[in-house]
């Protein structure tokens, strides 16, 4: 039996998961997910762990190998540390075994990864850190409109004249959405316009993948914002030559923590393999 975990250092949250493989396949025993809100981000990633351990009856001397990804390097009690796009990429699969490209919308950053059906990443496209596309951007226009992040999907559902954003650095976008309140246009255009601008240059990354066909799995922090779903899916309808369909999961805020623990059990398996003596 192998115990594994993963633990996805993000700009605005923690998430990890726990997996055990008695040899049938992993399996998923618990996970957690704390935000940061300021506070000290390493001092969190022992507490999400401590809880998710906790959680699964377990403590961290059951744990084989326990992953990092995102900025968890400097993690002191980690075993080894894999890039954000394999961990990604990987929980992806784990998620739903059809996903050929994955969107991983963070909070500074939109990227584009191809995939196999390994999970193997063949290539990939982000937006810049500037760019008016990220969770950050968002979170901030919420805050200033008054709303909840989990009202932001349900109220571009209800636009009916959305206001696109057209600029591409995020503070003069705020400054657009600003000037739209000031001209009385409605919370839910201003939002649902604002979803249309991020689907668009997300659609434009899979583009520049070769993302044509297959599923496209959203993870990252935006990935249970409806409304930036149905935006993106509408974009790729309207696409030549995409016929891409985008589809998040109810776990894809953790698709990097499961990625880093599966990961994680891989590696361990081969050097456990590589320890072995030779036979005489």
């Amino acid at each position: 039996m192998t115990i594994t975990a993963g633990i996805d250092v993000g700009t605005s949250a923690i998430k990890v998961a726990v997996f055990r493989d008695e040899g049938a396949g992993p399996e998923w025993l618990s996970r957690a997910l704390v935000r940061i809100r300021n506070r000290d981000p390493f001092e969190l990633a022992g507490t999400a762990y401590d809880q998710a351990l906790e959680d699964a009856g377990l403590t961290r001397s059951d744990v084989d190998y326990c992953a990092t990804t995102g900025e968890g390097e400097a993690i002191p009690f980690h075993t080894g540390h894999f890039y954000t796009m394999t961990t990604h990429a990987r929980g992806a699969v784990y998620l739903d075994p059809e996903s050929r490209a994955v969107l991983d919308c963070g909070a500074l950053h939109g990227r584009a990864i191809l995939i196999d059906e390994r999970g193997k990443v063949l290539t990939y496209k982000m937006t810049s850190q500037c760019a008016s596309g990220s969770g950050q951007f968002l979170e901030n226009i919420a805050r200033y409109l008054g709303i909840a992040q989990e009202e932001i999907g349900t109220l571009s559902a209800q636009a009916d004249d959305p206001e696109v954003v057209s600029s591409i650095c995020a503070v003069l976008a705020e400054t657009d959405v600003i000037n739209m309140v000031s001209r009385g246009i409605t919370a839910p255009n201003i939002v649902k316009g604002i979803h249309i601008s991020m689907a668009s240059r997300l659609t434009r990354l899979l583009k520049a993948i070769g993302a044509k066909s297959g599923k496209v799995m959203v993870t990252g922090g935006l990935a249970l914002d409806q409304g930036l779903i149905r935006a993106i899916g509408e974009d790729l309808e309207k696409m030549k030559g995409m016929e891409a369909t985008v589809t998040s999961h109810p776990d894809s805020i953790h698709a990097g923590a499961i990625g880093a623990a599966l990961w994680g059990a891989f590696r361990h398996q081969r050097l456990a393999q590589a320890a072995e003596p030779v036979p005489a």
